[in-house]
């Protein structure tokens, strides 16, 4: 790996202007540090913003920037003021965050904010070209650049490109909201490797690919522009020895006897750490904790509930609004619960640096974390992992909707949005035996110490290089500059030439309903282009049945061939049946697949002379996967011993006489005839049987993903029709 240009919203350092100087503050978050774990060392270059508006700067003070941000190994992404309100805090933070985390009544769906977030990812974008080299491996960051991978493909087609998204996917329902949802899922399809923290949310995003851009993912794999992306779950971990070692720094024991003395009466500490956000649960947990000394007054006096809300986006009405309530609410608990020697709650608002939030989780018996939405949550990671070297463990209460709570299942994992499930986590906590504490504990160190961040980052680059590794494998199979140079040469020497086209899928994209999928201006001008040249011999070679072939393409000098081979029409000639074959079968059939009609919406059969289809291209995806796995299956054991074969294709279940195939209908042009250029495509199953009974020096191409006797790839009908065009123009 040459080198790694990591690329975010933000740079591993801010920069502050104060009396004309320019200071540096650097960042401690869990990038960074995993970056710098690596096993493997590597050099890393960081595109980002650096914390000042543009328009704040003198052009001196910017060039004295720019001057010490490379010194740093960083490149500045300057952003103005403008830029700021309207990309980060508005279509960032006002659209894009609450609808991921499923509060999609907060955003605000705006086409100002929208064109600003396309105008900035198109700034990252430029400065990520100034800085590529070829080699790199670019590795972009969260939902702010998610425009930015496939602006960077369209500059560096073959650069191999990560990204990382740091919050939730949200579900298809969620997405299908935003206005600009295409545009979003075309700029994360940029990458090779698209990673999340849990496999939810990959989840999601496959669902939402499906539905929105019609682009199935197979094993995790989508074939989209000619390129296989993969997206995947990586789990993000923690800098595991930072945190379990911590007591023997002197700052954070010193810390920890501080708290010592705030705490004479040994009181049992419940801490909440956390960003001031809504998608974090805080009033719920204040409310729960009210409830809980009410229902039970015995720990009154005995337990304090410490909550550390760091601030954030305090600019933004909703947070203004947030910290209120939560002020608000502690001062009532406060006032209603406390005694003079005793305040149940201590509220702080403020970030804390890391020997007092360490010695926070060496003292508190329970870490109480419940987010109503969280993307991962390290917290909790950093809670346990610090517990691993005191005797006396505490217990970790984990919301279920916390991408940690995965990993972490031995803690006691709640419904966030239940008090009830609140108040008795509590007790449960509370009251939990100190073996069965260091018992669940152990389980979930141990694993955090395995995968720590430094082996998130690994992990990551090592599935991207992976990815890169089938991208050149099926390279291979694509045609190279040179293959084609040569194909071109020999069509144009060839004194007679002969084409096997499939129709759909391979001359054009699928539709939701297939009589959409009529041929159009252009792809009509290609055949009609190559059927007249006197040297060519054009065959479509389709699953269509015949009355549909001579509607959209009886007008055209080329051979025809219906229902894989069912029924022949040589140019200007009539229709002629191949062989009779028997169809009483279809009596049996027929009831079966309309029954799966029935229980399948937006499915239906189309009825040919010698087979049956059930399509299910309009259905939900996922019950059309589950339907078709239960129509084949009750259709295989039916046709058993019968002269019939069920054949599952690309949304669709059908079922024809086995005597007909591609490969027996293309053997009729084929035998007994002497072409010297022989050119076949196509794209699903059928066709194999045609590549089968090719000679050895044809060419044959194969649409789209997986195993095939073709000689090459490729990835859909534009790539096609873009060949034919260079035939017909050599024509």
């Amino acid at each position: 790996m040459h080198r790694i240009l990591t690329i975010s919203n933000r740079l591993p350092v801010s920069a502050i202007e104060k009396d004309g100087h320019l200071e540096f503050v650097k960042s401690v978050g869990g990038l960074a540090t995993g970056l710098a774990s690596l096993t493997t060392p590597v050099k890393t270059h960081w595109i980002g913003w650096p914390g000042i508006a543009s328009d704040d700067l003198t052009p001196e003070s910017q060039a004295r920037l720019d001057h010490q941000l490379d010194k740093m190994a960083c490149s500045p992404v300057h952003l103005s003021s403008r830029d700021i309100q309207e990309y980060y805090l508005g279509f960032s933070n006002e659209t894009i965050w609450p609808l991921f985390h499923y509060f999609n009544l907060y955003c605000r769906f705006d086409q100002v904010s929208w064109e600003a977030y396309v105008r900035v990812n198109q700034a990252f974008s430029e400065a990520v070209c100034r800085n590529y080299e070829p080699g790199d491996t670019i590795w972009i960051h969260d939902y702010q650049l998610m425009l930015l991978p496939e602006m960077i493909r369209t500059h560096f087609p073959e650069a191999s490109i990560g990204f990382f998204l740091h919050i939730p996917f949200p579900s298809f329902e969620l997405l299908r909201l935003l206005p600009w949802r295409e545009e979003i899922l075309r700029g994360l399809l940029g990458a090779d490797l698209i990673g999340f923290h849990e496999y939810d949310y990959a989840r999601h995003f496959f669902s939402s690919v499906s539905r929105i851009l019609g682009h199935e993912q197979h094993l995790g794999h989508i074939a989209f522009n000619n390129r296989i992306v993969r997206a995947d779950a990586f789990p993000m971990g923690i800098n595991y020895e930072r945190f379990s070692q911590c007591l023997k720094m002197p700052d954070v024991q010193a810390a920890v006897n501080t708290l010592d003395r705030q705490n004479p009466y040994e009181r049992r500490w419940i801490i909440s750490v956390d960003r001031l956000d809504y998608t974090k649960g805080i009033p719920n947990r204040l409310e729960a904790f009210d409830a809980f000394l009410r229902a039970y007054p015995e720990y009154k006096r005995k337990v304090k509930l410490v909550v550390v809300a760091v601030p954030s986006r305090d600019e933004v009405d909703q947070y203004i609004e947030l910290r209120e309530r939560l002020e608000l609410l502690t001062g009532r608990i406060n006032g209603e619960h406390g005694t003079i020697d005793w305040t149940p709650i201590a509220y702080l608002y403020r970030s804390l640096p890391f020997d007092e939030l360490a010695a926070l989780y060496l003292k508190a018996e329970v870490a109480l974390i419940t987010p109503l939405r969280d993307g991962m949550n390290l917290v909790a990671k950093e809670y346990l992992a610090t517990n691993s070297q005191i005797k006396k463990q505490g217990v970790l209460i984990l919301s279920e909707m916390a991408g940690a709570a995965s990993e972490l299942s031995e803690a006691v994992v709640i419904n966030p949005s239940s008090k009830d499930e609140i108040v008795k986590a509590l007790r449960t906590a509370l009251e939990m035996p100190q073996e069965e504490r260091k018992r669940k504990n152990s389980l979930m160190q141990d694993r955090l110490a395995r995968y720590t961040v430094g082996r998130w980052a690994s992990d990551f680059l090592h599935s991207l290089q992976e990815i890169n590794v089938i991208q050149k494998e099926m390279a291979m199979k694509k045609m190279t500059q040179e293959a084609k140079t040569q194909l071109m040469k020999a069509y144009t020497k060839a004194r007679k030439r002969l084409f096997f086209l499939d129709y759909d899928g391979t001359l054009i994209g699928f539709f939701p309903d297939p009589e959409s999928a009529s041929p159009d201006e252009r792809l009509v001008e290609i055949i009609d282009q190559l059927s007249s040249d006197p040297k060519n011999e054009v065959v479509i070679i389709s699953g269509r049945d015949k009355q549909t072939l001579t509607r959209w393409l009886g007008n055209l000098d080329v051979n025809l061939v219906a229902e894989h081979g069912a029924f022949l029409r040589h140019r200007g000639s009539g229709w002629m049946v191949r062989e009779t074959l028997p169809t009483a079968w279809k009596d049996m059939i027929q009831p079966v697949m309309a029954r799966y009609v029935d229980r399948t919406p937006g499915s239906f059969v189309e009825e040919k002379s010698y087979s049956l289809v059930w399509h299910c291209r309009r259905c939900d995806p996922d019950l059309a996967r589950l339907r078709m796995h239960e129509l084949r299956d009750a259709l295989v054991s039916m046709t058993t011993n019968m002269e019939i074969g069920v054949f599952e294709g690309s949304k669709i279940i059908e079922v024809k006489n086995i005597g007909i195939n591609k490969g027996a209908a293309a053997d009729i042009w084929l035998g007994g005839r002497q072409h010297d250029f022989v050119f076949a495509a196509g794209d699903d199953y059928t066709d194999e049987d045609m590549f089968s009974v090719l000679p050895d020096k044809a060419y044959s191409f194969k649409l789209g993903q997986g195993a095939s006797k073709a000689k090459y790839q490729l990835m859909g009908p534009d790539s096609l029709r873009a060949l034919l065009s260079e035939f017909a123009a050599v024509s």
